[in-house]
């Protein structure tokens, strides 16, 4: 066998992965992994099913669909008042996290840093790591998971390429403020450093607070590769598309790598979306429809002895569970799973090192029953 030099040496199986399978073996409750397990909108999928029954499959342009562009730009224009092109700023991609990796190819070159907020998706560090970057790993302030934006300045220096941003974020469901944006533009006027913003949930934000997308800064979006999920949005993840909008000079490039990637993307699918984003209140009432599922699993693990930390976006809510364990959060994590059938994900995952505060992330974008019967099991130890 010819050896291969692995360009992640040191990555193995993803945590979801890991703790899916745990799920499987042990026919566990996986409350773990990002997913929801009811239907999506059947509107949508009716109309994607019907797309596909209407012709509409062979090769989409490289850039998309353009109506669906057109779409994307008029929902962006009426929500951050950013009128993007829909031709030169708009690029269509298989998955949001897709969307990242290609943006951080279009950017890096070997020995270029990055500057991470951990905890942190677990994709970013080795899409980094294989495009040869370097990352530079900033932690959220712990419990609240607030940006400490003064070693966010400290970490910058001359090899400073880029910075990664998530809000709503994930694991921890936190957002960012219209401070927290303004802090970030002010600290990286003047520099030649890009902006990419993870906005996959950026319809899920609650209690009447609201998504401040780089598109609404204009400093900010003249620096940002921002990418988005249609999966996390209308609760089809296996769908995996979403897109990435970029200001010209930068989608032309981010173009030049997509071409020859993927290309493009499912057609049907497209074209389906490009008619169901006209109805702005199916995507306007989904954080009120995801809120209650939130709701409903804070109210009822009040009689656990976990201590659950303020979610307001997201499908996500973290819990520590000092209370009841001294193990980590990885052992916690697969306790719950071969004990009381119920699967989580421990948050030092998605620390490079491990950092452990002995956190727990829960999924809520679940049915009723599923969070009910997970509860009940959870609340008995």
């Amino acid at each position: 066998m010819i050896p291969i030099q692995s360009k992640l040496p040191n990555t193995g199986t993803s945590i979801f992965t890991v703790m899916s399978a745990l799920a499987s073996e042990h026919n566990a409750i996986n409350i773990g992994q990002g997913f929801p397990d009811f239907e999506m909108d059947q509107e949508l999928a009716a109309l994607a099913s019907q797309k596909i029954l209407d012709g509409y499959n062979q090769y989409a342009p490289m850039a998309g669909y353009m109506p669906l562009r057109e779409s994307i730009a008029e929902k962006i224009s009426s929500l951050y008042n950013n009128n993007v092109s829909a031709a030169d700023e708009i690029t269509i991609t298989p998955g949001g996290s897709y969307a990242i990796y290609t943006a951080f190819t279009t950017i890096l070159q070997p020995g270029d840093e990055v500057i991470v907020l951990e905890p942190a998706y677990d994709c970013y560090i080795p899409n980094i790591i294989a495009n040869g970057g370097i990352p530079v790993r900033v932690p959220l302030k712990f419990p609240d998971y607030t940006v400490d934006w003064n070693k966010v300045k400290d970490a910058i220096n001359a090899k400073t390429k880029a910075i990664i941003i998530n809000s709503p974020h994930n694991p921890t469901g936190t957002i960012l403020s219209h401070d927290d944006m303004l802090t970030l533009q002010s600290i990286l006027s003047n520099t030649n450093i890009f902006l990419i913003s993870d906005e996959v949930y950026e319809h899920l934000v609650f209690d009447g607070k609201q998504h401040n997308s780089a598109l609404k800064y204009p400093e900010l979006y003249n620096r940002s590769f921002v990418c988005f999920s249609f999966g996390k949005v209308y609760n089809c993840t296996g769908w995996k598309l979403g897109y990435c909008v970029a200001p010209k000079a930068y989608t032309a490039e981010f173009r030049r790598l997509h071409q020859f990637d993927a290309f493009c993307c499912f057609t049907p699918t497209q074209v389906a979306l490009a008619e169901h984003l006209k109805k702005k209140e199916r995507y306007l009432s989904l954080a009120g429809f995801m809120q209650n599922k939130r709701d409903f699993f804070v109210e009822k693990m009040k009689s656990s002895r976990f201590t659950l930390l303020p979610s307001f976006g997201s499908y996500f809510v973290c819990g520590t569970y000092e209370n009841i364990s001294d193990l980590s959060s990885m052992d916690m994590a697969i306790h719950l799973t071969k004990s009381i059938g119920v699967a989580t994900i421990p948050v030092s995952a998605f620390y490079q090192n491990g950092e452990d505060d002995k956190v727990l992330r829960f999924c809520f974008a679940k049915k009723e029953t599923t969070l009910q019967n997970a509860i009940e099991r959870l609340c008995a130890l």
